[in-house]
């Protein structure tokens, strides 16, 4: 991932450019480590997001079990 950082004043801010996460911290390592932890937190929150929708489309789905296809035939 990439970031820019810019300084203001005496804090150094740091926006990543991929994912919305901004952070500062008054030193370069701070603003770092700080960008870090604020990256992994949203991409955790993000995969949270993601498994919610997963069992909200499909409740009874279990990682075990695969979905079936039944062929139909029809008589005419």
């Amino acid at each position: 991932m990439h970031a820019i950082v810019g300084r203001y004043g005496t804090w150094f801010v740091a926006e990543c450019l991929e994912i919305a996460v901004v952070t500062q911290g008054r030193t370069l390592d701070e603003t770092a480590e700080a960008l870090r932890e604020a990256v992994a937190l949203h991409l955790e929150a993000e995969n949270a997001s993601v498994r919610d929708v997963t069992r909200e489309l499909a409740p009874d789905a279990s990682p075990d079990r695969q979905p079936s296809i039944e062929s139909a035939h029809h008589e005419t």
